[in-house]
């Protein structure tokens, strides 16, 4: 997607892993621009890779498409790279825009990417309330604690 010029920022337990938090995910959460042109981007980048909705029959039809973007704001998908969710918004933190403005950017696998930053994280675990986001939230917490004294 950084190729494409995709506008997204990693949020989720890669963004989590970024700060420097052990934690084991088996997913790539992507936090996404709305826009026409960026929904065009990322038709255009997942389409290689066999998207489909994660969960649901495999003889359901399912058409990846700008349409279908535009139709749904969060998408949670399975593809030949593995599982992606797409959230068009963060519980806690707001839509893409909101996201974007206080996220920060690191070096991941030879790419600058832009990641959810240590507040909005825990903004986000806070606002899922689920269990394994309680459970990580200690550890993003003392983090922060650690970072906010140097």
């Amino acid at each position: 997607m950084v190729k494409q010029t995709v506008e997204f920022v990693i949020v989720g337990g890669v963004a989590i892993i970024a700060h420097g938090v052990p934690y084991a995910t088996f997913d790539l959460d992507f936090c996404y621009a709305r826009t026409a042109g960026n929904l065009r981007k990322i038709v255009a980048a997942l389409a290689g890779f066999n998207p489909r909705l994660r969960g649901f029959p495999k003889d359901l039809p399912f058409v990846w498409d700008e349409r279908t973007l535009q139709n749904g704001t969060n998408f949670t998908l399975q593809s030949d790279i593995g599982d992606i969710d797409l959230l068009g918004e963060v519980a806690g933190v707001g839509a893409y825009k909101e996201v974007f403005a206080d996220s920060i950017i690191v070096r991941l696998f030879d790419y600058q990417v832009r990641i959810l930053s240590l507040n909005d994280l825990i903004k986000a675990k806070k606002a899922a309330g689920r269990p394994k986001d309680l459970f990580v939230l200690p550890q993003l917490e003392t983090l922060n604690e650690v970072l906010s004294k140097k």
